[in-house]
């Protein structure tokens, strides 16, 4: 059974026009090791949560607005808005938002009173969120094409699609960027046409906190969301007394040191304008500096890397192999694309960037299983990119998974996996920004604070959507796909005072013999 609304009857949630409140117990387990033993203590925490009803006007703002990602996501939500439909060689097709959880998926809310039958609910449904068709859309692009000619040159959407979206899209022009040369590969100088003035970079700080502020005056909006969607950059270097403090790192800005990135400089503003910043490439925008600003100006960040095709199948085929017991030896992963994050990739230092985001995601699955991967052992894991244009946004993936298996068994996967790139990352960026929007309505409490408060900065709630998930320091970074998932659904219950969704459905499981007192 599927059902839209969601309301909780009990003493743990109230409603309000303005606020969700809930009282929620946080259920634990302590282990500590006592005399070569393991002893485990349940710890309970008790928190109260504050959601806010009151749904608010919300800009998007895409560095890279005229590449693939953000012409197609621009024209989908144009094409969602519009109710359009198209006709292909498949026959009609209609605008949907398949691939975003908040917009395509549902949870499991309980089970029905008369049945005992599962009721599931769309995720949207649990607590308030932003419709997508109602953001506001505006950004940056190193290239002056308008939105409709970056959709044609992108060859994402289907022609008869893009001859209905293209009015809307031809007066959507992007605000000039920047472009360290530096950065990005020397094959993307013949799109630069359309750079912000002058070479300071404390100037471009400036001017982008500048463009930011007008979009959000000229649209009447409550909040705007700052999103990278820009090519891969390579590495930056992390060095003592330039990016390592957020003192340092705005005194480098302001002296135009060479090792500060576009994306950093982006990210600076947005967290100097208290709008969120979500890096979907994998360069390492937030350099510690940078999360040091975003920590003591308590603005939301999120990153890093977009994970929509190869590396998503990755966090479940190596949680699914470890969890099975078998031991991955080796991991192969090919990939080829022909869109222009192919071409830019094809430079040795952005590839890096790349080949770093994509080989953590098995780190914290390895460390889960000491009985058979001894300290410091991990699977050979090998990334290789290439680019073909011929095959466009159609990526080709190919993995190899070798594992040990019973009494000197030997198992090997071959997966082909053809990946529509910018179809299968763009309602990622529609779930990292409704998700991060509900994050500044969203407030906790526990029995030791006067007042309410803010979660943590660094998002690691978004942690399902990207490849690299960015964690505040010291804590735990959890790859694992399920994992991810249900951590999205359980906060989203405890936010409503609903204990975490499990799969034991004991009361299936009783001796139905026994007689009831």
């Amino acid at each position: 059974m599927v059902v839209q609304g969601v309301v909780v009857e009990s003493t743990n949630a109230q409603y309000d026009a303005d606020w969700i409140q809930a009282d929620y117990q946080y259920n634990r387990t302590k282990v500590e090791v006592k005399d070569g033993v393991h002893c485990a203590t349940p710890v309970t925490d008790l928190f109260q949560f504050r959601t806010g009803r009151k749904i608010p006007r919300l800009g998007l703002m895409m560095v890279g607005w005229g590449g693939n990602n953000g012409s197609t996501i621009t024209a989908s939500i144009i094409a969602n808005k519009c109710r359009m439909s198209w006709h292909t060689k498949e026959g009609l097709q209609r605008a949907n938002y398949y691939g975003s959880i908040c917009m395509s998926s549902t949870v499991r809310l309980g089970y029905d009173a008369s049945t005992s039958d599962s009721v599931h609910v769309p995720l949207s449904s649990m607590v308030p969120l932003v419709n997508p068709n109602d953001i506001v859309i505006g950004g940056w692009d190193i290239s002056n094409a308008n939105l409709a000619d970056a959709m044609k040159r992108a060859k994402v959407l289907d022609y008869d699609l893009q001859r209905q979206v293209a009015p809307h899209m031809e007066d959507l022009k992007p605000l000039p960027s920047i472009y360290y040369e530096d950065f990005i590969a020397a094959n993307q100088s013949e799109r630069a046409n359309n750079l912000k003035e002058g070479s300071q970079k404390r100037d471009h700080v400036e001017l982008i906190r500048q463009d930011i502020r007008e979009f959000k005056e000229n649209n009447d909006l409550d909040q705007v969301i700052v999103l990278w969607t820009a090519n891969t950059e390579r590495f930056s270097d992390v060095v003592v007394g330039v990016n390592d403090t957020a003192e340092h790192l705005m005194c480098s800005i302001k002296e135009n040191h060479s090792e500060i990135s576009p994306s950093t400089i982006f990210a600076v503003a947005s967290i100097l304008e208290n709008c969120p910043y979500i890096n979907g490439s994998p360069q390492n925008t937030f350099v510690p500096g940078c999360v040091e600003l975003a920590v003591r100006n308590n603005s939301f960040i999120a990153g890093d890397d977009f994970k929509s095709g190869q590396t998503k199948l990755k966090s479940v085929l190596m949680d699914f192999l470890v969890q099975a017991g078998l031991k991955p030896t080796s991991i192969v992963s090919y990939n080829h694309l022909g869109n222009n994050d192919g071409k830019n990739l094809s430079a040795p230092s952005q590839f890096r960037s790349k080949e770093i985001s994509k080989s953590n995601v098995v780190d914290d699955v390895v460390e889960s299983n000491q009985m058979m991967y001894g300290r410091g052992e991990h699977p050979d894991h090998v990334v290789v990119i290439k680019y073909v244009p011929a095959v466009g946004d159609s990526k080709r993936a190919m993995d190899e998974y070798s594992s040990d298996i019973f009494m000197g068994g030997k198992n090997t996967i071959v997966i082909h996996n053809t990946c529509e790139d910018s179809l299968l990352a763009s309602p990622l960026i529609i779930d990292l920004v409704l998700l991060a929007e509900l994050s500044t309505r969203l407030y906790y409490k526990t029995g030791n604070m006067s007042d309410y408060s803010r979660m943590h900065p660094v998002l690691s709630l978004l942690s399902y959507l990207l490849k690299a998930p960015m964690v505040p320091k010291n804590a735990q970074v959890v790859n694992a796909l399920f994992k991810q998932r249900a951590c999205i659904e359980n906060v989203l219950r405890a936010l409503l005072g609903l204990q975490p969704e499990n799969d034991m459905l004991i009361e299936q499981k009783l001796n139905p013999n026994i007689r009831k007192v």
